[in-house]
């Protein structure tokens, strides 16, 4: 291992706004704490947090660098106190409470994971926050089992199709939604059994169509807001929904007897604010269920593009658009 420098490169926002404000600059190396790890980074994801944070709305916890990015890929350059899972040189994706965006960052040991088999540093940083955030919510939360129908929403993201890949390699029926006609393919390819254009077909109907009138028995949403009552039509009794995203609204006019008659179960999490471990436990279960997955090629991570981290603010720009299907990255 190389020795390492005093300061390194990465995104820095000096004020809110649009992609335009993230700009290089450099700062000090952070100090390794205990149960951390410091990763030489070869590659970040870039997630849609990520723009809520840069635009201001989506402060970093208490303790985290407010520097941008909550995943990455590359090696562990320096080992906190009480670690004993991983060794220098080891290569590593991990879930970071902040500071993706740069030449180095720090994390948690507990949130590392191995790269899988076969997979590119870029491939393995398109995996941690989805991987995450599916498996809390999804299985975790929602209880998804082999043999149920989920209904996904916004199944060409990042999210929806590590959503789509997972339920389908796990057992599950999986209808989703998408705003363009282009993007069904895309879709079909992951493992989806319908795909309902949300901007041309009444998902309810095609929901009650797909399952015979009993509707699903998870709901995974993103969107919010008008789309809420909908899904509680579109479950069945005794169904589950989780909540991960408002990307429609933060705001729902709900139909409290819906939810009261069908005896539905209404939950969903944030994944940055939950206690190092909370995210460990999902480590955990992915390392255990997953992984497996992952180094067996069974699923593998689309990613839609790449540009070099002074680019970041067009990977924003992308991300907004909502062109993309599958994961945006920055390499180093």
């Amino acid at each position: 291992m190389s020795a390492l420098p005093h300061d390194y490169a990465h995104i820095a926002v000096e004020q809110p706004g649009g992609p335009e404000v993230m700009q290089l600059s450099r700062s000090p190396l952070p100090e390794v704490g205990a149960g951390q790890v410091l990763i030489r980074v070869a590659a970040a994801g870039v997630n849609g947090p990520d723009l809520k944070q840069r635009a201001g709305a989506y402060p970093p916890p208490a303790g985290a660098s407010p520097i941008i990015g909550l995943e990455v890929a590359g090696e562990i350059c320096a080992i906190g106190e009480g670690v004993t899972q991983w060794q220098l040189g080891d290569k590593v994706c991990a879930l970071t409470p902040g500071g993706g965006y740069g030449e180095y960052t720090l994390t948690y040991a507990a949130h590392c994971l191995p790269i899988p088999q076969g997979f590119s540093a870029t491939q393995a940083a398109a995996l941690p926050e989805t991987f995450f955030t599916v498996w809390g919510n999804l299985f975790m939360r929602a209880g998804l089992k082999a043999g149920e129908t989920v209904l996904i929403h916004g199944g060409s993201g990042g999210i929806g199709s590590t959503a789509i890949a997972l339920a389908n390699r796990l057992g599950a029926k999986v209808i989703t939604t998408t705003g363009q006609d282009e993007k069904r393919e895309y879709c079909q390819s992951l493992g989806a059994d319908l795909v309902v254009n949300y901007n041309t077909q009444n998902f309810v109907e095609e929901v009650m169509n797909f399952t015979q009138g009993k509707g699903v028995e998870v709901v995974f949403d993103i969107a919010g807001g008008d789309f809420i009552n909908q899904n509680l039509k579109a479950l069945a009794v005794d169904g589950r929904m989780v909540s991960v995203s408002t990307q429609r609204s933060p705001k729902a006019e709900l139909n409290i007897l819906l939810l009261m008659a069908k005896r539905i179960v209404w939950t969903g999490s944030t994944l940055r604010p939950q206690s190092v471990e909370a995210k460990a436990a999902i480590a955990q279960q992915l390392k255990e269920t997953v992984w497996p997955l992952l180094d067996s090629q069974q699923i593998v991570p689309h990613i839609f593009a790449t540009y070099p981290l002074c680019d970041a603010p067009k990977a924003h720009a992308l991300l907004a658009s909502g062109e993309h299907r599958g994961k945006v990255v920055l390499t180093l």
